[in-house]
């Protein structure tokens, strides 16, 4: 062992009295940001919401464990995207298998999504998902399958002798619960002091001298900092998190996605947990929304969560902060060193007609559905028309309109009760599926740690179910006491909320959108356990069948780029509004340029802006992309049908920034008449940043 690592240990204020195991650890980041322009945005499911630039980039980021000798491994991977999903699982797992045959399959690789409803859509495997982004949206599903290969890739390549440490901690104010008054019919609440879960959990990944390769850490909160009527491509709360603990330990000013320590900050059971920490007051006179129903005079629109900023932005800001500093404090005392095997179990499961035993009854999941308490949304992000939460009646009008697409059956119904049916999507099989009826569920194993990706959002106290059953379990067949678990939310399929039996019987917006009927936890749960006693004791964990990959199914409905133009005496990257000469700190510098579309090419891995600074030898270096927080790149057409477009670069002068002479350079690509899109470039005049 490195005398370094030694040493650090010694001065630890508590020190487990095992040894840590050594591992073989890798970690690898690549730009999975998408088309920023005319597509919609997955998460808030709003027709109108479309992608019309980058406020910061999205990012693949995957940490490869395995065992010293490299017997067993696996892969998890926390994407900047609203979910996983299978089709973006099932097209990963074919591409692994063409570079590394069968060291990565569906039983050790796990792709979580940090939840952001600011990303592009259009990538999901189901139809219900992707009616709002205008059908698939190829461009979508292949930069986050391409980027999620290279970040694995990369984390393959990095793999090298270390540990891993463990520290846990509690962080207050950064989530609230926006179904209060469902979760109070939990009986297990009086359990518990917070009705959402404030527990942090984080791991620590360091080679053999001590040094820093990354961190995952897990958090219960959604990545709806950002609102509706946001279009900038955005990590939220969650990538803000990563950006700033990656800047901290690469060293301020380093290219976001070219360091060498990779920081994921995972989601959990953040059903119904809102970063919206104010609460949820009516948009007109300012008082707090109906509690039971969330809706202001009987109505749901105006009825929205407050972050804890004066803005969206500064809310995400806030939120993310309170997450990196919650991380940076544990990943610096983190002393508890994972002690044990790699291992995983898998499982395809048919969650249509699960079989289990409640209260010594046989009861049954079955085939999704949505109810109409989903149409509400949520004091995120609310619906529209007359909807509203904690809705268990049925209406003439809307199960009309439900039935031009399917009347439930007598079956269906009565499994969904108290659920009035809105959608019957579990029984809609055209064009194809609309939610799916298999899923996909893990285990990994790192010593006594267990992370438990979960294909949805699971309620908080469903969360904690689960949580304690699959501990409990790992005990109960030998585990170490010790033995901590985690959830990881949003893995692999997305099969919408996991609402408890109690919280179904209320039917807000999450029990509304727990799609496979009242007993749906109780289902996961049941099985989890399964896995729980096949991983203590070394039995393999039967894997199902594998669900049918849906991507040549798939209908786009999405116009191509026709093509770009410009004003007359004009080209493409020339000036519209320069820049100032001079600017002050706190300021905002902004500049336009004639542009086009920026779905001609996505410039992964690269930029649609650079801010150059000169140095003290004339020479130009880069200063910001449109990777940075403080950058916001904005695209907009001058007309609706037109074919010309503006690009507007903003960059925010914080304390931070050096003084000295900048300017502001604008990539992109133009789309003629016919042919193939064509590179251009546009410059500011320079301008100089005082204190």
């Amino acid at each position: 062992m490195a005398l370094q690592l030694i040493l650090s240990l010694l001065l630890l204020p508590v020190v487990s009295c095992s040894a840590p195991t050594k591992y073989l650890i890798g970690a690898g980041i690549y730009d999975i940001t998408g088309p920023a322009a005319e597509v919609n945005m997955m998460g808030y499911a709003m027709l109108e919401q479309l992608t019309n630039g980058i406020h910061f980039r999205l990012f693949s980021r995957a940490f490869v464990v395995a065992d010293a000798e490299n017997k067993t491994r696996f892969v998890f991977v926390s994407i900047d995207a609203c979910m996983g999903s299978q089709s973006i699982k099932l097209e990963v797992l074919k591409k692994l298998k063409d570079i590394y045959g069968s060291v990565y399959t569906a039983e050790n690789v796990v792709i979580s999504g940090i939840h952001t409803h600011s990303g592009p859509g259009g990538y999901l495997q189901y139809l219900l998902f992707d009616i709002t982004s205008l059908g698939f949206v190829k461009e979508s599903l292949d930069v986050i399958v391409d980027g999620i290969i290279e970040s694995i890739k990369m984390a393959h390549d990095r793999l090298q002798p270390g540990y891993i440490f463990f520290g846990n901690g509690t962080l207050l104010e950064a989530n609230i619960n926006r179904s209060p008054s469902a979760y109070e019919f939990n009986p297990d609440k009086s359990h518990y002091e917070h009705n959402v879960d404030k527990q942090f959990v984080l791991l620590k990944m360091v080679n053999e001298k001590g040094k820093g390769i990354g961190m995952i850490n897990w958090f219960a909160v959604h990545c709806t900092s950002m609102n509706n009527t946001n279009g900038l491509i955005s990590g939220d709360n969650k990538g803000y998190a990563s950006f700033l603990m990656e800047q901290h330990m690469n060293g301020l000013g380093t290219i976001p996605g070219q360091g060498q320590f990779i920081a994921a900050f995972a989601q959990s059971n953040l059903g119904d947990v809102s970063p919206n920490t104010r609460g949820a007051f009516c948009a007109d006179t300012g008082l707090p929304c109906d509690y039971n129903h969330s809706t202001c005079h009987g109505k749901n629109e105006l009825c929205r969560g407050i972050g804890p900023g004066k803005d969206m932005f500064d809310s995400t800001k806030i939120i993310g902060q309170k997450q990196f500093a919650k991380a940076l404090e544990l990943y610096n005392s983190a002393n508890i060193p994972l002690v044990g095997p790699v291992d995983f179990r898998q499982a395809y499961v048919d969650m249509t007609n699960f079989s289990l035993e409640v209260d010594g009854q046989t009861v049954h999941t079955c085939p999704p559905a949505m109810g109409y308490s989903f149409a509400a949304g949520t004091t995120d992000g609310p619906g529209a028309f007359d909807f509203i939460q904690n809705d268990k009646k049925d209406n003439p009008f809307w199960d009309a309109v439900r039935d031009l697409l399917k009347t439930p059956s007598a079956e269906q119904v009565k499994c969904q009760h108290p659920k009035p049916i809105l959608l019957d999507t579990g029984e809609i099989h055209e064009p194809y599926d609309w939610q799916a009826p298999i899923v996909d569920t893990q285990l990994l194993r790192i010593g006594q740690f267990v992370i438990a990706p979960v294909p949805g959002e699971f309620t908080t106290m469903s969360g904690r179910r689960l949580r304690h059953a699959i501990n409990e379990t790992l005990k109960l067949a030998g585990f170490p006491k010790n033995t901590q678990v985690v959830i990881a939310g949003l893995s692999n399929t997305y099969a919408d909320y996991i609402a408890t039996f109690e919280e179904y019987s209320v039917q807000r917006y999450e029990a509304a959108s727990t799609i496979y009927g009242p007993h749906t936890l109780n289902a996961y749960i049941q099985h989890y356990k399964t896995m729980a006693r096949d991983l203590a004791t070394g039995n393999p964990t039967s894997q199902g069948t594998a669900p049918k990959n849906l991507v040549d199914d798939q209908i786009p409905f999405l116009r191509p780029v026709l093509f770009d133009c410009h004003p007359l005496g004009k080209h493409f990257g020339d000036i519209h509004e320069d820049v100032n000469k001079t600017y002050k700190i706190n300021e905002t510098v902004t500049v336009q340029f004639w542009s086009g579309n920026p779905r001609n090419n996505l410039m992964t891995n690269a930029t649609f802006l650079t801010v150059m600074q000169q140095q003290s030898d004339k020479e130009w270096r880069v200063y910001r992309t449109d990777a940075f927080w403080d950058t916001k790149f904005h695209w907009a057409h001058t007309s609706f049908l037109g074919c010309k477009s503006l690009a507007t670069i903003t960059w925010d002068l914080g304390s931070d920034v050096s003084t000295g002479n900048y300017r502001i350079h604008h990539h992109g690509y133009y789309k003629p008449l016919l042919e193939s899109p064509e590179p251009f470039e546009g410059t500011s005049s320079v301008f100089s940043v005082t204190s």
